[in-house]
């Protein structure tokens, strides 16, 4: 409550601009709806409400679009439905039940936010068609349920219009800014973690720290990515630049460690070039990492670049691991040189030449069906109150929960409790303020659009500044949406003088979202043992498919991206180790050397060693699962050595030979790592390096 209270008495600067567009993008849509004699106008600012969490006019537009989309589907479904079951009550709310756990499910495979209220609003819209015909059944024609239909999308779309208009004209704010910050935030962190990794003293704790700011940064970078190209001529080229920044970033993770872990584990393997080499990378990535601006940037990993050449001509009498690790940081500096032009692209008009793909995010059949299957529950519930009492009070149970169970789906559940608590309290708020403010002062007024403005403003303006913070945000939405629906503002204003009516809403809303609380609490999905599993299972099989795919490192880096930040969350919250994480960063660089590997062979020999290549891999990947379960990687050792026996003899240059002999050492050297800190997790005399 004290943040609750501090977002109202002492707003910032931004949050009171914030209030004030969000309140002329309410008082837009209510005009033009009440204008246009919609039949229930304020609809049409609950669509205008939905786009304000988060500002930015790119976002804006792509959630608009995204909300019409979603909005025009479920109308759609909802005369369907109509049409073909209105005599059959049951039968109707059990096909909105599915739709509803359908989309429920879709919204679960997906991380884009803007896509997740498209789904929510094909749900919403088709349960407002449905339930406020069936409510007056003395009514219903095909006109009037076609009539219901096109108030409802025509509501939401005016709404969404007017909202994306006030962002775009007053004060906008830039989601290429917010890019630019994620992109800078992310390329901190990951200077600081190459830094951490080569520090022969740095904790395992720091560097998991930092490796999940990191995930975190490239998540929020590549969720934001597709909206800047909303923003003008140069933002598809922003948003490819994103894109390839969180591409080369997950690349530059997997190589890393092979410096940081062999620095940890075999010291007595660094030859004196090699200490010289890492000691310099060690001083030029703090370097970096304190430059003011990108040419400054830029030039210091070039003359590094230079300098690791130079190291690496002047090794002599190197080991063929070694001589792998000279390899390593050439392609290590140039990821970074790649990252840092893609970060200018992001800061100025330049056009990368280059594109990668988006990180994609990990889809669960599990998750999908936990997630629908608690949309379907929290509607049947509200369905039978409904059929049961015909209280048309019930139907808020039916709506908002519902759709606050879509929107909320992917939050954890620590969080997921103070957020339903905030919105509760909002509920609470926003009855108060009904009921003792708005509407008895609307019940003496003369019913002018200035008077009902003026009359409401100072509600929407403190749930708008709630609205503001991401603290206080959940608060922020327990204002606006019940106060919206208990006050219903329109032409008339008849429900002024209903009371009862607005203490029944704001009872059956509270009880809907208590609801749907102790649903998150009961039906709480598969376990995060089993979804580690899954996620490791996944990346096995990627390992195996990984030689067959066109742009494989990008394939791979874009499946591996989001699946990384999950495994990090999901063993955060079983184990205090992080020794699966620290596979799943391994298996990133499994990947990465496979793909090399396979190179370096196609150019010496085409396909004559594909079949040799497609067992290796086999092998790789069974290692990789191997390790998870706390075995030897044994399948790995066996095929690596058969592989360097098949290799034609005299085709090879000696010193490639001794690189592909140095990769399999030290993957062996990780793997075998791997293997025996899962195997004696329990045992307290192992300790993470």
């Amino acid at each position: 409550m004290p943040v609750f209270f501090k977002s109202l008495l002492f707003p910032s600067n931004d949050a009171v601009k914030f209030a004030v567009k969000g309140l002329l993008a309410m008082t837009l849509s209510l005009y033009v709806a009440m204008y246009f004699n919609l039949e229930r106008p304020y609809w049409a600012l609950i669509g205008a409400v939905f786009l304000q969490i988060r500002p930015e006019s790119g976002l804006v537009i792509e959630k608009g679009i995204y909300q019409i989309i979603g909005t025009l589907v479920g109308g759609i479904f909802g005369i369907f439905i109509l049409e073909n079951f209105f005599a059959e009550p049951l039968i109707a709310m059990t096909c909105l039940a599915l739709w509803l756990g359908i989309n429920s499910a879709l919204s679960a495979l997906v991380r884009r936010v803007n896509l997740i209220y498209a789904f929510a609003m094909a749900g919403m819209t088709a349960s407002l068609v449905v339930l406020l015909v069936m409510v007056q059944p003395e009514k219903v024609s095909s006109a009037y349920i076609f009539g219901i239909a096109q108030a409802r999308i025509s509501e939401i779309i005016v709404g969404v219009v007017c909202a994306a208009l006030v962002s775009t004209l007053i004060w906008p704010i830039k989601v290429s800014s917010v890019l630019r910050s994620n992109a800078q935030n992310s390329i901190n962190q990951t200077l600081e973690y190459l830094a951490i990794e080569l520090d022969p003293n740095s904790s395992h704790e720091h560097r998991h720290q930092t490796i999940d700011g990191i995930l975190e940064s490239l998540s929020a970078l590549n969720d934001d990515s597709t909206a800047v190209n909303y923003e003008g001529p140069h933002g598809p080229g922003r948003s490819r630049a994103s894109n390839l920044l969180s591409n080369k970033t997950l690349s530059i993770l997997a190589m890393i460690q092979i410096f940081g872990r062999l620095q940890r584990n075999h010291p007595e393997l660094i030859s004196a070039s090699l200490r010289i080499m890492i000691d310099d990378m060690y001083q030029s990535f703090h370097a970096i990492a304190s430059a003011t601006n990108f040419s400054d940037s830029y030039e210091l990993v070039k003359a590094l670049r230079r300098r690791q050449n130079q190291y690496a001509n002047e090794a002599n009498g190197e080991s063929p691991l070694g001589q792998r690790l000279f390899k390593i940081a050439l392609e290590l500096s140039t990821e970074l040189i790649v990252i840092l032009k893609s970060y200018d692209s992001l800061t100025s008009e330049r056009q990368p030449q280059l594109n990668a793909l988006r990180i994609k995010p990990h889809h669960d059949p599990l998750v999908g069906l936990t997630t629908g299957l608690r949309s379907t529950v929290m509607f049947a519930v509200g369905a039978t109150l409904w059929l049961g009492t015909g209280s048309s009070a019930v139907l808020m149970i039916m709506i908002l929960p519902v759709v606050f169970s879509i929107m909320m789906a992917r939050f954890p559940m620590m969080i997921l409790t103070v957020v339903l608590r905030r919105i509760l309290v909002g509920v609470v708020v926003a009855t108060l303020l009904a009921v003792f403010y708005a509407l008895p002062l609307l019940a003496q007024s003369s019913g002018d659009f200035e008077l009902l403005i003026l009359i409401l403003a100072p509600p929407y303006f403190c749930g708008l500044l709630c609205l503001a913070n991401r603290p206080t945000l959940p608060y922020g939405l327990g204002i606006l949406i019940p106060f919206t629906i208990f006050v219903m503002p329109s032409s008339g204003m008849e429900q002024a003088f209903k009371i009862d009516y607005t203490i029944s809403n704001g009872l059956a809303i509270f009880v809907g979202i208590t609801i749907l609380y102790w649903l998150f609490k009961l039906i709480t999905g598969p376990s995060l043992t089993l979804m580690m599993h899954r996620l490791i299972k996944n990346t096995y099989r990627d390992l195996i498919d990984l030689p067959y795919h066109p742009r494989a490192d990008q394939w791979f880096n874009a499946r591996m991206g989001d699946r990384l930040l999950r495994i990090a969350s999901y063993e955060k919250g079983i184990k205090s180790t992080r020794y699966l994480t620290d596979l799943a960063l391994t298996g990133l660089n499994l990947g990465h050397v496979s793909l090399h590997l396979k190179s370096m062979m196609k150019t010496y020999f085409g396909g004559l060693m594909d079949n040799e290549l497609d067992q290796l891999q086999k092998a790789l990947a069974q290692a990789f699962l191997d390790c998870y379960r706390g075995q030897s990687p044994d399948a790995f050792k066996i095929a690596a050595k058969q592989f360097l026996q098949q290799l034609p003899r005299g085709r090879l240059a000696a010193e490639d030979m001794e690189l592909i002999q140095g990769s399999f050492e030290r993957l062996s050297m990780s793997l075998e790592r791997s293997a025996r800190m899962i195997a004696s997790e329990q045992s307290p005399s192992e300790q993470p390096a």
